[in-house]
C-alpha cells in the first residue's frame, strides 16, 4: 500500500503558517503566506474558481477569489487548511485526496520553509523518500512533455543519489541533463524550485 503524504504535510504546513504569520515570504513569486494559504483553500472549496488555475477564461474569478480569501482572517484560513476539504468537495474523496494533495502539500510546505534565511533540508524517513521516488516515476513523462512544449530538446535524467536508481524523462538521442539528488530534492527541482533544490546538474 502506498504511503500517504498528505495528512502529515497538511498538518505541518498549517503549524508553520500559524507560526510565521500571514506576511511570511514564500518561494511562489509575489505570494506571501496568506496568498499561499488562500490558494490551498480555493483549490479544495471553490471548484469554479479553482478551474481558473488552468483555464484562462476563468482566471479573473480565480484571482478575485484568491484576493478575498487572502485578505480575510488568517487564522481561520489556516484552520480551513488543517481540517481539509469540505465533505462535498471532490478533493475530499478518499480515492482522490492523496492523489490530488500529497505532492501539492509537500511542495508548498517547502515553499514556506525554504523562503526563510538559513533554511536546511528536512531529514525525511526512507519510506517517504521511496514514496516520492515512486511518484517521480509517474511525473517524468509530464516533465518531458513540458520540455518539448517549450522547445527544449534536452532529455532529463533524474538520478537518485542514495540508491543509484535512474529515471529518464524520454528515450532520445538528444543531449541529456543529469540531475542528481535525493527524491525529495529532485521533486522540488521538477516543480520549478530550482534555485532552492539541493541537487547537482551535469
Amino acid at each position: 500500500m502506498a504511503l500517504r503524504l498528505e495528512p502529515a504535510e497538511r498538518a505541518a504546513l498549517a503549524d508553520l503558517l500559524l507560526a510565521l504569520g500571514p506576511e511570511a515570504p514564500t518561494l511562489c513569486a509575489g505570494w506571501q503566506a496568506r496568498h499561499l494559504a488562500a490558494h490551498l483553500v480555493l483549490r479544495e472549496s471553490k471548484p469554479l474558481a479553482a478551474m481558473g488555475i488552468t483555464l484562462r477564461p476563468l482566471r479573473p474569478l480565480t484571482e478575485k477569489t484568491l484576493r478575498r480569501l487572502a485578505d480575510g482572517d488568517f487564522a481561520l484560513l489556516v484552520e480551513r487548511i488543517r481540517t481539509g476539504p469540505p465533505w462535498w468537495s471532490p478533493a475530499g474523496l478518499p480515492a482522490l485526496r492523496e492523489a490530488v494533495n500529497g505532492i501539492e502539500f509537500f511542495v508548498h510546505h517547502e515553499d514556506v520553509r525554504r523562503a526563510r534565511p538559513g533554511w536546511q533540508p528536512r531529514p525525511l524517513p526512507a519510506a517517504v523518500e521511496d514514496e516520492l521516488w515512486r511518484r517521480l516515476r509517474r511525473l517524468a513523462p509530464l516533465v518531458a512533455r513540458g520540455a518539448a512544449a517549450t522547445g527544449r530538446s534536452r532529455a532529463v535524467e533524474l538520478r537518485r543519489t542514495d540508491t543509484g536508481d535512474v529515471i529518464r524523462t524520454r528515450r532520445s538521442q538528444a543531449a541529456v541533463t543529469v540531475v542528481a539528488g535525493p527524491p525529495s530534492e529532485l521533486l522540488l527541482w521538477i516543480f520549478g524550485r530550482r534555485d532552492h533544490a539541493r541537487v547537482t546538474t551535469s
